[in-house]
């Protein structure tokens, strides 16, 4: 049915750890399924840091560009903090990104049942939560030019950065957003600071434009402040959360709490054409790397996603959601998600039990 390339970024902390499960999974639902998975690891981060002396090697971005998708656990630890930025692993992310041209991030949020507990909010607040945050991935503050720091004639310092859309860039983010509300309940807020921003005045009308195209899709604006306001207050009132690159970034780790833990949230990062980035939400732990204690299911919700979208195996994908849900529903928990007359267990032994549930 299908043979794969697949470029593995283990990067830092604990991503050998939570990669290390994912593959297992990946190879046993392959088999499962009929196609072939060929896995090609790269260093990115830290690790290319140490090896290369850059976040981001020539080699390792040569090697994603040839794959059918690009699956990255996470990078960074606080040792790089000190490095010039263009040299820190984020860095390295963030040209990752570009050079796979990918500027429209999915983070899906759906409440398991199992989980209920786990979040801080109240449980009949949370039941039912279905949402898809897409954030817009290349542009905004992120990468606006001017940027930098100088020196005043005061004797201050002054940093500034630019927040800059051109409509283009607003209309084919908004336009990925529109077509996955209609794949879902066909509606659509788009989240903007209009009343203040003028760029966000352009990303409003541009969005307001679109609209007429889709007129299956329920179109809705609001403020980023109340929109961060309104995940925790009435999170179900949301479909699909259309966002800019800077308030993508916070309301969407804002909404990955509604779960209990940010370690359950999985992400996906597409452009026009060429291979997918799909990744885990969380960062790399460097505190808890080694000690196997972190919780792999954002990445194997990562893996599913990669092979829903990136490969179109949907009956591979499902499976291991699938088992994600079994292995909660029996009580397994790895140490952020732990509740009353839970079992308490690692990375690789929550590995092994979703081997186990994978049927």
């Amino acid at each position: 049915m299908g043979n794969y390339q697949i470029t593995l970024l283990a990067g830092d902390g604990i991503g050998p750890e939570i990669t290390a499960v994912a593959v297992k999974l990946l190879e046993k639902v392959g088999h499962q399924f009929g196609f072939q998975l060929n896995f090609n690891r790269q260093p990115v981060g830290g690790a290319a840091i140490e090896e290369f002396g850059q976040p981001l090697p020539p080699s390792t971005l040569e090697a994603c560009k040839n794959s059918d998708a690009v699956l990255l656990a996470a990078i960074g630890a606080p040792k790089y903090d000190a490095l010039a930025r263009e040299l820190r692993p984020e860095s390295g992310l963030l040209a990752l990104r570009a050079g796979l041209q990918l500027f429209a991030n999915l983070r899906p949020v759906a409440i398991v049942p199992a989980l209920l507990g786990a979040s801080s909010l109240r449980p009949e607040v949370i039941s039912g939560v279905d949402l898809l945050v897409v954030r817009e991935l290349t542009g905004g503050i992120y990468f606006g030019q001017p940027k930098g720091r100088v020196q005043l004639e005061n004797g201050e310092e002054r940093g500034f950065n630019t927040m800059t859309y051109c409509s283009s860039e607003v209309d084919r983010i908004a336009k990925v957003a529109f077509e996955l509300a209609q794949q879902r309940r066909g509606e659509l807020c788009s989240v903007d600071k209009a009343n203040v921003l003028d760029v966000s005045q352009l990303w409003r009308d541009r969005v307001t434009a679109m609209a007429g195209s889709y007129p299956d899709v329920k179109l809705s604006h609001m403020y980023v402040d109340n929109a961060a306001m309104q995940l925790v207050r009435e999170p179900r009132q949301f479909d699909v959360l259309l966002t800019s690159n800077l308030f993508g970034d916070i309301l969407s780790d804002e909404a990955a709490m509604l779960t209990g833990s940010i370690g359950m949230l999985p992400s996906a990062s597409l452009g026009s054409s060429g291979p997918g980035l799909f990744e885990p939400v969380h960062g790399s732990a460097p505190d808890i790397a080694g000690a196997d204690v972190a919780n792999p299911l954002a990445m194997v919700l990562s893996a599913a996603m990669l092979l829903r979208i990136g490969l179109k195996q949907e009956g591979a994908a499902k499976a291991l959601e699938t088992a994600v849900e079994s292995v909660l529903g029996k009580g397994f928990r790895t140490g952020d998600l732990m509740a009353d007359g839970c079992k308490k267990i690692g990375c690789a032994a929550m590995g092994e039990e979703l081997l186990k549930a994978l049927v």
